[in-house]
């Protein structure tokens, strides 16, 4: 089944070329079935490349989904156009009354300033609270793992030495994870941040686990005992070329970047990077939507 989004999305035309299966909003209203209702709070500066990537990911499962976009309210976007935003985001004050299947918060490159420097961190702790009586189950991807894990448990993020940036090599902890059923033993995942996790705190809470992690990325995937809340520290979304983008704007900023970590074949930039990631980023998004939401989350959606 598709994922259904509005008509004149710009990530409608991509998809559709991709030959992925989307619906839009006319064809949708015909089906007799409840989709799955899904809010995506895009605090990525590159909103409508975000968009595109994760509804590559959401719409390759076999349940219909419902997909409402997210914005913060008083932070002015500077990379995506204010039209753009009026048609196809919703602010919190307009869907805070409703119920949602699932939330995704995604990353923002923010993640060196304090909790308190972020001009929306009030508003987003304010939907982190309104997440525990209104969404069944939320996925936090990069920085918005560490403010969620810094908000619902304590846990605090830590200043990493040197930028953490490339294709890293993981490891499944927890295979009885219904998250992680079908990943391999070793799997590949981007990462860029300057910031990580204190794992030692994630290990001293009783309501977390540490379900894969990374000899040289550190905590990847961790989720609560109750499956409420999936904490990704990494960028499972990310396209082919998303970290060779980055990676020359650092360059151009005059930054001192190293080339992305296991990125490009032979480790040179000249090369064509090699997708190696692209498997268990949709395994991932699958196992989030079959199993800690789909099968979990009350037929009547208002029993949330």
């Amino acid at each position: 089944m598709p994922v259904k989004i509005p008509k004149k999305l710009p990530a409608t035309k991509v998809l559709t070329n991709e030959n992925i299966f989307i619906m839009d909003e006319t064809r949708a209203s015909t089906q007799d079935i409840r989709p799955l209702k899904i809010v995506i709070l895009n605090l990525m500066p590159t909103k409508i490349v975000t968009e595109t990537q994760l509804l590559r990911l959401l719409s390759n499962t076999p349940l219909q989904i419902d997909v409402v976009f997210l914005r913060p309210e008083n932070h002015e976007s500077k990379n995506t156009s204010k039209q753009h935003l009026e048609t196809f985001y919703q602010t919190f004050d307009s869907i805070k009354d409703s119920k949602f299947d699932g939330m995704i918060i995604t990353g923002a490159p923010i993640e060196m300033l304090q909790w308190n420097q972020v001009n929306y961190w009030n508003e987003l702790v304010g939907i982190m609270d309104w997440t525990k009586t209104h969404v069944f189950s939320t996925m936090h991807i990069c920085w918005a793992a560490q403010a969620g894990l810094f908000h619902h448990y304590g846990i605090e993020k830590t200043i990493l030495s040197k930028k953490m940036f490339g294709i890293y090599s993981h490891r499944v902890l927890n295979p009885m994870s219904k998250l992680v059923r079908g990943f391999d033993d070793t799997f590949k995942a981007p990462h860029s941040r300057y910031t990580g996790v204190d794992k030692e705190a994630i290990l001293k809470c009783d309501k977390l686990q540490i379900l894969t992690e990374s000899k040289l990325a550190g905590v990847h995937i961790v989720t609560d005992t109750v499956q409420k809340n999936v904490f990704v520290t990494g960028h499972f979304e990310y396209d082919l070329d998303t970290l060779s983008l980055e990676y020359e704007r650092d360059l151009k900023k005059g930054l001192d970047t190293d080339v992305p970590y296991g990125y490009y074949k032979d480790n040179d930039p000249n090369n064509k990077p090699v997708f190696t990631w692209r498997a268990h980023a949709n395994l991932l998004f699958q196992n989030w939507l079959n199993y800690y939401v789909y099968q979990e989350t009350p037929y009547d959606i208002s029993k949330i």
